[in-house]
């Protein structure tokens, strides 16, 4: 038994290694690669026509701090973006899970096919509705003139929430959807009411699926450039048009290319955040852990 015991053990790992190395190679080529790429151009100097030229220095990361406008706009209106995201979302998923019947395979269609198209086309049909022609126009004519909602950061709302809502969706949905019945019929039998049952039950169960959403939202949003060129015509200045400024317009990659791996790396940590938080929101995984 010892001496067949070894080849099998080989095996295993040789195929396991096997398994593995597609997934391995292509997460050093288009992962890891750029991102050491990205690097290199980072601590080089700006070349004398733009571009990148060969050099050492951390000069480009002692200048992020003037840059510190298109973060703080950047992290505002993604936290508040996800946040308004999460509050609308919420409701419509638990409608779904709970209470639609029969009309949730139609109301989830609804909800998801216009997913299915270009967000660039989705983000210019909200141009058009909040332009002078849209809603503007008909709030007029009930009355209410000199109504401005493009290039306001109310449309960088609209348009953040309507083009990634169902990412926020869908994982709390799911959440709901598997949720036993059973938990919320014992807790009502405790003589807990519906709301006491929905904020001791609900609401916990479905937490990991809610703070799920809020990630999928709000690491895209922070790199967003279409929302704040087409709906905020500028005025609101986000990381992703400080970036096309850099590479496209004044041509300095490697400051660009610094403050896109500060970028990275802030959203890295706000990952970590998660994988923490959801490591505590459900308890100890190991016996190690449960003993700590």
């Amino acid at each position: 038994m010892r001496l067949g015991a070894k080849p099998v053990g080989q095996r295993r790992r040789r195929a396991s290694t096997l398994a593995t190395t597609p997934a391995v190679v292509w997460f050093g080529l288009f992962m890891l690669a750029p991102l050491a790429v990205l690097f290199v151009i980072s601590v080089g100097v700006r070349g004398p026509g733009g571009g990148y030229q060969p050099g050492f220095t951390f000069a480009n990361y002692a200048e992020l701090s003037t840059r510190l406008v298109p973060i703080l706009n950047t992290l505002k209106f993604g936290f508040i973006g996800s946040v308004l995201t999460l509050l609308l979302a919420y409701p419509l998923a638990y409608y779904l899970a709970m209470k639609a019947g029969q009309k949730k395979a139609i109301l989830l269609a609804l909800v998801i096919v216009p997913f299915w198209t270009s967000m660039l086309i989705r983000t210019y049909a909200w141009a058009f509705l909040l332009g002078n022609n849209g809603l503007p126009h008909l709030l007029s004519s009930w009355g209410l003139a000199d109504v401005r909602l493009l290039n306001t950061p109310f449309a960088i709302y609209i348009g953040i929430v309507y083009n990634y809502l169902p990412l926020m969706l869908l994982p709390i949905y799911v959440l709901l959807e598997r949720l036993d019945p059973a938990l919320r019929s014992a807790s009502k039998d405790l003589g807990a009411n519906r709301f006491a049952t929905f904020r001791q039950v609900t609401l916990p169960l479905s937490a990991p699926g809610a703070i799920s959403g809020f990630l999928l939202v709000f690491i895209p949003v922070m790199g967003e450039y279409l929302i704040p060129v087409l709906l905020g015509g500028g005025q609101s200045y986000f990381l992703g048009n400080a970036l096309a400024d850099l590479f496209l317009q004044s041509r300095n990659w490697p400051f660009g290319a610094a403050l896109a791996g500060s970028f990275i790396l802030l959203m890295s940590a706000v990952v970590a955040l998660y994988a923490w938080f959801t490591r505590r929101l459900n308890g100890p995984t190991t016996r190690e852990e449960a003993l700590l």
